[in-house]
């Protein structure tokens, strides 16, 4: 298992970025391998989706880990799992919530630096004590930071730059093995931080931003898809069965 995560963590290549078509279950984890993915990486927005569930944790850990047990056993690809918050109210919580999903076979997780249902960020030093916590079951950590969340760019794109960079200082000295940093679309932002970033890093991937070349060139190391695959395979879904049922025939 440890060679497994070590794989799992040599991916993270800055300019040589390990994409990840997030999936929400065993049959879209199958369907993304067989396409020639290197790795698997869960989206908690797609596994609570597919549940009939909201995110934030709304999705109980022992149906998040039983999801993560399915996908491990179709596949022997790594495999990471988004654990939102980290499913703890303290870094103790934490870390036994982490060690559930490495006795399940992932290779690492994706922790965000703000509770559930909370638009105000940990403080840098708590959140880097849950990322110790996560770090210390031998998982690769992937430390998302939500700096940019509903921020723009345009006024204080730098600044905010910043202050990821002072997170992820932190973050580094915990432990962590990356640096996710969503709701970031900014070129000149995404190569500054990929530039002075203690830790390799991951950006989502969206349709107003840099496209994957343009990422690579720029030093980032992981581009994730997030719940956009989900969604997309849930419209074609909706679109299919809105012309069978309007008595035409689907595209399958």
């Amino acid at each position: 298992m440890t060679d497994k995560i070590k794989r799992f963590g040599d991916l993270h290549v800055p300019g040589d970025p390990l994409i990840l078509v997030n999936i929400w279950d065993a049959g879209s984890a199958g369907a993304v391998a067989r396409a020639g993915a290197k790795a698997l990486a869960t989206g908690s927005y797609g596994v609570a989706g597919a549940q009939g569930i909201a995110d934030g944790e709304a999705l109980p850990l022992d149906a998040a880990i039983a999801n993560l047990d399915h996908i491990v056993a179709a596949t022997d690809l790594p495999v990471s799992i988004d654990m939102e918050a980290g499913y703890g109210d303290t870094a103790a919580e934490v870390r036994r919530s982490v060690q559930r999903a490495r006795e399940a076979g992932a290779c690492g997780i994706n922790m965000e630096d703000r509770m559930p249902g909370e638009d105000r960020l940990l403080a840098p030093e708590v959140f880097a004590e849950r990322v110790a916590a996560a770090a210390s079951t031998g998982l690769w950590v992937n430390a998302r930071c939500d700096v940019f969340r509903g921020q723009s760019t345009g006024v204080a794109g730098m600044a905010l730059v910043d202050r990821v960079l002072e997170r992820a200082a932190l973050y580094a000295d915990a432990g962590a093995g990356s640096l996710f940093v969503p709701f970031l679309s900014d070129a000149r932002c995404i190569a500054a931080l990929c530039d002075k970033s203690p830790l390799p890093v991951n950006i989502l991937r969206s349709p107003d931003g840099p496209g994957h070349a343009e990422l690579a060139h720029m030093g980032v190391a992981r581009i994730s898809h997030g719940h956009q695959p989900w969604a997309a395979a849930m419209k074609w879904l909706e679109g299919q069965a809105e012309r069978v049922l309007g008595g035409a025939e689907p595209d399958y």
